[in-house]
C-alpha cells in the first residue's frame, strides 16, 4: 500500500452565520487519482481552499499534515512552494497574454531581473508537449480553445514542479473529447507518480478514473471507498443521503396544442457573413411539451436559442415565429419576453446572473414592472416575491440577501429559473439546465420542469447529456451542423438512434 501523502484532520471553516466545514476528514495516498464528491455547497471547493492556502492558516480549526509534516500554508505560494498546485474551475489566464507568458506569470524566468524570453519560450515548449499541446508558444490564449486552456493551465502547475494536484470540476466545460483527452493525462500523471484530487459531478469519470472517493456532505465526511467499492448508485446515496433510484422524476405529460412554431430559420456567423450557421430549422412546441434538441458540440443548438431570443446571436437572421397561430416579432429581447418566451443560457455566470448582486435582485430582474406602483419598484412586494421563488425553488442560502456569486452552482440555477418563473413565460428555453451541478441539485431543477410542463407551459431544453434528454422529454428533435437531422417521440428514441441520425446527416452532407 502506498504511504500517505497528506491528512487533513478536523477541518472546520466557519463563515459569518454558515459553518462550511465541520471536523472534516482526508488522507491522500502518494501516486493516487483521489476524487472528491458531494453536492452543490457540500464544502468540497471550500477543503480544497483551506489545504492549498486560499484560505490562510489561522482563519480555520484543524491540521493538514504533508508529508508527514504539519503545515501552516498562508498563501498559495506557500503551498506551491511545497508541490501543492490547485486548478479552480474558473480558469485563472489571463486572455491577452501568450502561452508563455501565462505559464510563467508569478515564475518568470530572469536573468538579472530581466525576462529571458529564449528560456521562456523553450521552457514552455517543453511543458506544452507533456500535456500533449503542439501550439506555438506565442499564441495569445484567447486565440485557444477552452480545452486548450485547460491543458495550459496545467502545464503552468507543472512549471512549479507539482507533486499534488488539484483540480476543482476539470471537465466542467469541456467537450466529451477533451474531457477524455484531459483524463488520459491524470492518468497519465498517475504513471509519473504524481498525486491528483479530482473534485466532480461526473460520476462515469470518477468510476473511470478514481483510486479512491471520498464524499462530503453539509460540510461534513461522509465515508471514503477504494476501487473496488465504488458504483455511481453508492457515491449518488452517500451524496444526497438517499437512494436516487429512478434519477428522473415521474410526471403524467398532458399535451395540448401547438403553443410556438419557428419555420425556415436560418442565421448567419456574426463575424463571418458569409458562413451560415443555422440553416432552414422548424421546429414547434406544444403546451405542457417537454422537447429536447440533442446534438454534438458545435451542432448549433445554443446559437439557435440565442438567436430566437432577442437575435441575441448571428446576423442576416431570417425565418418567422408564430406562438397561437399568430406571427411574432422577437427581434430584440424586450420583444421575446413581451410575446412570452424565457430563454435561460447555458452560461450563467457571464450572462444569466448579476454575480455581484443579492438573491433579490436577481429573480425579479426580468419583470420589474411586476412589483412597481407608478413606475417605482415597492420594496415589500419586492421581498415578497423573492422570498416566494426562494421557497418554490429550494434555494439553499442564508435569505435573499446572500450575494449570489456566493452561492453553489445548483443554487445559482435555482435562481435563474426563478427569475424566469416570475416572469412568467409560455414559452421556456433551458441551455444546459443542469450543467455543473450535482445529482440532487439535477433531481430539483427536474422536478420543477414538471411543475411548469403541468402548468401549461412549452419548454425547450438543450442538453449534452442525452440520457437527461431521454429521462426528461416528451419528444426529441436532433441538431447536426445547424440543421434539424431527425425527430422522434422520447419514447421511441435512444443514444443510439440520435447518434445514427448525427452519422446519416454527416453522410449525406460529405
Amino acid at each position: 500500500m502506498s504511504k500517505t501523502i497528506l491528512e487533513m484532520r478536523n477541518i472546520t471553516k466557519t463563515f459569518p452565520g454558515v459553518k462550511a466545514l465541520s471536523d472534516v476528514n482526508l488522507d491522500v495516498r502518494e501516486g493516487e487519482i483521489h476524487a472528491i464528491c458531494g453536492e452543490n455547497g457540500a464544502g468540497k471547493s471550500t477543503l480544497m481552499k483551506v489545504l492549498s492556502g486560499v484560505y490562510p492558516h489561522g482563519s480555520y480549526e484543524g491540521q493538514i499534515v504533508y508529508k508527514g509534516e504539519e503545515q501552516h500554508f498562508r498563501s498559495i505560494r506557500d503551498s506551491e512552494h511545497k508541490g501543492i498546485v490547485i486548478i479552480h474551475q474558473e480558469l485563472a489566464l489571463v486572455p491577452l497574454l501568450s502561452i508563455a507568458e501565462n505559464i510563467f506569470l508569478g515564475n518568470e524566468q530572469a536573468k538579472n531581473g530581466v525576462i529571458d524570453w529564449d528560456e521562456t519560450r523553450d521552457g514552455a515548449r517543453k511543458l506544452l508537449s507533456m500535456v500533449g499541446l503542439t501550439e506555438d508558444p506565442d499564441t495569445l490564449v484567447t486565440n485557444i480553445g477552452l480545452g486548450k486552456q485547460q491543458l495550459v493551465e496545467i502545464a503552468k502547475a507543472l512549471s512549479k514542479q507539482v507533486q499534488l494536484l488539484i483540480l476543482d470540476e476539470p471537465t466542467a466545460s469541456l467537450s466529451e473529447k477533451d474531457s477524455q483527452a484531459l483524463l488520459d493525462l491524470l492518468l497519465e500523471f498517475k504513471k509519473q507518480g504524481i498525486t491528483s484530487i479530482i473534485i466532480s459531478h461526473k460520476l462515469n469519470e470518477i468510476s473511470r478514473i478514481a483510486d479512491r472517493v471520498t464524499v462530503i456532505r453539509d460540510g461534513r465526511t461522509i465515508e471514503t471507498m477504494d476501487t473496488n467499492d465504488i458504483t455511481e448508485d453508492r457515491i449518488i446515496t452517500s451524496m444526497v443521503g438517499r437512494s436516487l433510484e429512478d434519477r428522473y422524476p415521474g410526471r403524467e405529460p398532458k399535451i395540448g396544442d401547438v403553443v410556438l412554431e419557428v419555420k425556415n430559420w436560418s442565421v448567419y456567423h456574426p463575424q463571418h457573413r458569409d458562413r451560415q450557421v443555422i440553416k432552414n430549422i422548424d421546429i414547434s412546441l406544444r403546451k405542457g411539451e417537454v422537447v429536447g434538441i440533442a446534438g454534438l458540440m458545435g451542432s448549433g443548438r445554443t446559437e439557435f436559442a440565442m438567436s430566437l431570443f432577442g437575435k441575441s446571436y448571428g446576423q442576416k437572421i431570417s425565418g418567422d415565429v408564430f406562438k397561437n397561430g399568430q406571427r411574432i416579432d422577437t427581434s430584440s429581447v424586450d420583444k421575446a419576453i413581451a410575446n412570452g418566451i424565457a430563454y435561460a443560457t447555458e452560461d450563467r455566470k457571464h450572462y444569466g446572473l448579476n454575480l455581484i448582486d443579492h438573491i433579490k435582485h436577481n429573480i425579479t430582474i426580468a419583470n420589474l414592472t411586476g412589483i412597481a406602483r407608478w413606475g417605482v419598484i415597492d420594496d415589500l412586494a419586492e421581498l415578497d416575491v423573492a422570498n416566494d421563488y426562494r421557497k418554490k425553488t429550494n434555494i439553499r442560502s442564508s435569505s435573499v440577501y446572500q450575494v449570489v456569486g456566493n452561492l453553489s452552482g445548483g443554487n445559482q440555477q435555482k435562481v435563474v429559473l426563478s427569475k424566469w418563473l416570475y416572469a412568467n413565460p409560455e414559452v421556456l428555453i433551458l441551455d444546459e439546465p443542469t450543467r455543473g451541478i450535482d445529482v440532487g441539485a439535477k433531481y430539483e431543477i427536474y422536478t420543477i420542469i414538471n411543475q411548469l410542463a403541468a402548468q401549461g407551459k412549452a419548454i425547450l431544453v438543450i442538453s449534452s447529456e442525452m440520457p437527461e434528454l431521454l429521462g426528461i422529454t416528451d419528444r426529441l428533435y436532433v441538431m447536426n451542423e445547424g440543421r434539424i437531422v431527425g425527430e422522434m417521440p422520447t419514447s421511441e428514441a435512444s443514444q443510439e438512434k440520435i447518434m445514427r441520425s448525427i452519422v446519416r446527416a454527416e453522410g449525406k452532407a460529405s
